[in-house]
């Protein structure tokens, strides 16, 4: 090994450290499982200046089959690249995005509270929250639809290919978690649309602002902008009367 490749390995083991201890401390969720060789060849394709493309979608490749989510697949990186003072490419983003979906298609399909996409709720664990809403509104001798409303986001902005799409979906769980409160009710609908249940008090219009700035600031943190409506569709949509109808008004916003 000659003296400018024992030098590169030594800076990639060093970045490799400093991505670990950074993404633990910020972004990662379970520490114990952070660590696998396909960060080496992410971290050594960088100390070498060559392509990081097909590193980028080996890793994609086992978050997925690991069963992160893609929002945090694309945050850990996210820390990387932020170390080494730039961002990801797009030919990067792209990469990681196509080997976590390869991953998924590779997998049996498992039924889940949360979609992996965006990292939100799914809209059938929105369906039992609203259905907690209408039976506490019941028990107080309340209506649901006048305590509470659902806001709908769409940043929907055409066809797009599906690591594109991921990527989107990923800055909005991001937003729209940024935006509200810890465990708010809220469901990723497919299509570039999300469903967020709010109560309809003096600070819905507060709500609705700080949904959409942070739609918005994460599309430009991430450079998706292009992926999303501008301006976003934000709407406030009055809850049926009866939590079947509810259940039934999120079946058809699906997409």
């Amino acid at each position: 090994m000659t003296a400018t490749e024992q030098i590169r390995d030594a800076w990639a083991a060093v970045l490799r450290e400093q991505w670990r201890l950074e993404t633990v401390e910020t972004v990662w969720l379970r520490p114990g499982d952070w660590y696998h060789p396909a960060v080496d060849a992410l971290t050594e394709a960088l100390a070498a200046g060559s392509s990081p493309a097909a590193a980028a979608y080996r890793l994609g490749q086992v978050r997925g089959a690991a069963g992160v989510g893609v929002a945090e697949t694309l945050d850990d990186v996210g820390v990387l690249y932020r170390l080494v003072g730039r961002d990801p490419s797009l030919e990067v983003v792209r990469s990681l995005c196509e080997g976590w979906a390869s991953s998924l298609e590779a997998s049996p399909v498992q039924a889940s509270c949360i979609d992996p996409e965006s990292g939100l709720p799914t809209l059938e664990y929105l369906s039992v929250r609203l259905g907690e809403t209408y039976g506490a509104a019941r028990k107080h001798a309340h209506h649901a639809f006048v305590t509470h409303c659902l806001v709908l986001v769409d940043v929907a902005a055409g066809e797009i290919a599906p690591w594109r799409r991921m990527a989107r979906s990923a800055a909005m769980g991001r937003a729209l978690t940024a935006a509200l409160a810890p465990g708010h009710p809220m469901a990723a609908l497919g299509g570039g649309a999300f469903a967020v249940l709010v109560a309809r008090d003096y600070d819905l219009g507060e709500t609705v602002r700080r949904m959409r700035d942070q739609v918005n600031e994460h599309a430009e943190a991430l450079h998706i902008t292009d992926l999303v409506r501008t301006p976003p569709r934000i709407w406030i949509e009055p809850l049926p009367e009866t939590h079947d109808a509810a259940v039934d008004l999120l079946h058809h916003l699906r997409r």
